[in-house]
């Protein structure tokens, strides 16, 4: 029986060569089709392609797909990655025609390469049309100076008793340097919790929120393979109890706006409105976001804010260390409108004072984009160029990053002052600084991350005096996912002010 079975498999061998090699020469062969005249690998391996290349070494795989964009006059670059042909956009024209073009039959935004089976169905980055109109309407509330100054109180107690404890930290650990990433990733996960949700998340609740959150986080920058055992899975898994949470909140807190309660953070100004529009007498109620489609909203802001955010301050703290001159200004300026020793909160007009210090959050954002990639596919066939149309199913990546170091002068020096009004570098060169997008996906919430930023800035620097701990290549790029400083931003930390701001407890 043996003997029979390899003597089949033996005369079938011929015929199952043929076949896998029909099957190499049409993916290479569908391949090299999509990729027409833009530059890219010639040979790419079948379904896998450069997935290894890019999981192993983000920086690298994006930076030459950067350098060879900048080698063609298209501006764009090709690749192919676990069954998908992709496009890097490097030119800020083309990356505007992607924004510009967020519909049915152009471009969908997905956030992830396998976003919608990661983040689930129900997401504001996967809405088109009026529908998604009606839901950044039904979102304003959420963000006006009312919202925001309830978020400025939430967001500086909180940021003030983090760094409180990384000073109690490096009391206890005299001259070791303090690794920053995880410890600003903690600041925001409270903060976003706080801020989104509020009193409706339990203690016990933020502990399974934060282990699902880090799973999510994990299975981000992992191969996409959805079986048990692999990280993929327990992200998405993840996912689905965080949204299911959320969505419970958002019950409890329309619960609180039927009763009549006030505002205390962002769910309950949208539930606030709700119960407003369903109240609202002689007006046929349109169809509200269910409990769970909220969830799933909310999961959208809580990536949006925490690991961009993570990445800001992170970079924040580096770029001021490495300009001694432009942090003193930080603290000149913060200095005249609030002290740490004042016993009193930054409010939300002291905020708008800091304009020195708001160009310094905005040149962080600037030269060391957060979320450097905003992936698209393409819904059909799209003319990308007078010479190129990608095709349908291609996944496109207009860089944020790339367009920040285009138009600019001095691209790639750290300068504030651009940003001031006398200078006009902001308004002159305002298409290249991509950030928050562009479009009708342009973020909703950057006055709130603009507020986190420059609050963050101005109490670390009142509060503490720092020193970074550099090495070769401390401040090279990594992808976490969001970019952050290669050494996790290690820094030697001191108290400054002799007084605690016990105000803001």
């Amino acid at each position: 029986m043996d003997s029979l079975i390899w003597a089949t498999l033996v005369s079938l061998a011929p015929y199952l060569l043929s076949l896998v090699a029909v099957f190499l020469f049409y993916g290479q062969i569908s391949y090299l089709k999509k990729k027409g005249p833009i530059p890219g690998p010639s040979l790419v391996l079948p379904f896998i392609g450069n997935a290894v290349s890019l999981v192993r070494d983000p920086t690298r795989f994006w930076d030459a797909q950067s350098d060879l964009a900048r080698s063609s006059h298209l501006g764009v670059s090709a690749n192919y990655i676990m069954g998908k042909f992709i496009v890097f956009i490097r030119s800020t024209e083309i990356s505007h025609r992607v924004f510009a073009n967020v519909r049915p039959d152009a471009f969908h935004l997905i956030g992830h390469p396998f976003g919608k089976k990661l983040f689930g169905e129900h997401n504001l980055i996967y809405m088109f049309g009026q529908d998604h109109k009606d839901l950044r309407r039904r979102i304003a509330p959420n963000f006006t100076p009312k919202a925001l100054s309830t978020y400025t109180s939430i967001q500086q107690n909180i940021v003030k008793k983090h760094l409180m404890r990384w000073l109690r930290d490096a009391e206890e650990r005299p001259g070791e340097p303090i690794a920053l990433r995880f410890l600003c990733r903690d600041i925001n996960l409270e903060t976003s919790q706080t801020v989104f949700v509020g009193p409706y998340l339990s203690a016990e609740a933020k502990e399974k929120f934060n282990f699902d959150y880090n799973l999510f986080n994990v299975g981000l920058m992992k191969l996409p393979i959805d079986l048990p055992g692999f990280a993929f899975r327990d992200a998405r898994l993840g996912v689905e109890r965080l949204v299911k949470t959320l969505g419970g909140c958002a019950e409890e807190s329309k619960k609180m706006m039927r009763g009549g309660h006030e505002p205390t953070c962002l769910i309950d100004f949208w539930m606030q409105d709700a119960v407003m529009e369903e109240a609202a007498e002689g007006v046929a109620p349109r169809p509200y976001p269910t409990s769970v489609e909220i969830g799933g909203h909310l999961f959208d802001f809580l990536f949006a804010a925490q690991d961009a955010s993570t990445s800001s301050l992170l970079w924040a703290v580096a770029l001021l260390d490495a300009h001694p001159e432009i942090l003193a200004k930080v603290r000149r300026e913060v200095s005249r409108v609030w002290s740490p020793e004042s016993d009193a909160p930054i409010t939300t007009e002291q905020l708008r004072e800091m304009k020195y210090t708001e160009a310094v959050a905005r040149e962080v954002l600037r030269i060391r984009a957060p979320a450097t990639l905003v992936p698209h596919i393409a819904g059909e066939d799209f003319p990308l160029t007078e010479t190129y149309t990608v095709p349908k199913g291609t996944i496109v990546f207009p860089s944020v990053y790339e367009s920040s170091f285009q138009g600019f002068v001095e691209p790639d020096r750290f300068h504030p002052d651009r940003f001031l009004d006398e200078k006009h570098d902001d308004q002159v060169y305002k298409k290249n600084f991509l950030v928050f997008g562009a479009g009708a996906h342009q973020c909703v919430g950057q006055r709130y991350a603009m507020n986190h930023l420059v609050l963050f800035i101005a109490m670390f620097t009142s509060l503490i005096d720092f020193k970074r701990h550099r090495t070769d290549g401390c401040d090279d790029i990594v992808y976490v996912p969001t970019i952050c400083p290669k050494d996790d931003c290690k820094v030697f930390l001191s108290k400054r002010c002799t007084q605690n701001p016990s105000a803001l407890s």
